[in-house]
């Protein structure tokens, strides 16, 4: 798309995460982009609401990797997703009982996906923090399902314990209302909408 292009040109993108699925997602738009890691302190009050919650996260992320390039043409994108399951936050599992736990209370009902989205403009010193949110529906699962599931090593890095893009835990999905991409962790078209304002 000549937009993108145009904006390749004038900035150096820079994904302030080192999540291969938002780099895969990155790479769908056919921008050249840089990786760097967000080294920051990811512990905040999980009471507040999930949209500030993820927002903060999402803009601190930015904040940290636009620090080394205050004046130069950049554009750093931070992104943070969260699972909310009545009202409350559910982060990455620390063990596999308590992934265990959380797919088991996401059975057979709907849940929320935020992703907190940030983008500086470290030439123009300029911010904008947006969010995107999708349903989730899960059908009912066995606990067979969900033990093997849990073997295979692919739920302690995810916030739910799940992610819509394996093989397995898309099986888990009935259906989404919403974006897509932003269950698997950036929200490609709100990142495409807030580039071309912040340029």
């Amino acid at each position: 798309m000549n937009k993108l292009t145009n904006i390749t040109k004038k900035y150096e993108i820079i994904l302030a995460s080192q999540s291969q699925r938002r780099i895969n997602l990155l790479k769908l738009l056919n921008l050249d982009f840089k990786i760097e890691s967000a080294d920051i302190n990811e512990n905040i009050d999980t009471s507040l609401p999930p949209v500030l919650y993820s927002k903060t996260l999402a803009e601190r992320k930015a904040k940290k990797v636009a620090e080394a390039y205050q004046g130069s043409s950049k554009l750093i994108i931070g992104a943070d997703t969260i699972v909310v399951l009545d009202n409350k936050i559910i982060n990455k599992p620390l063990n596999e009982d308590e992934a265990f736990f959380m797919l088991k209370s996401l059975s057979n009902r709907f849940h929320f996906v935020y992703t907190g989205l940030s983008i500086i403009n470290t030439y123009k010193n300029t911010i904008i923090t947006d969010y995107s949110r999708t349903c989730v529906h899960f059908r009912e699962l066995e606990d067979e399902e969900i033990s093997e599931y849990i073997s295979n090593g692919k739920t302690l890095d995810k916030a739910g314990s799940y992610g819509i893009q394996d093989d397995y835990g898309a099986l888990f999905v009935k259906r989404i209302e919403g974006c897509y991409n932003n269950v698997i962790g950036l929200p490609l078209e709100l990142l495409y909408r807030n580039l071309l304002k912040i340029i």
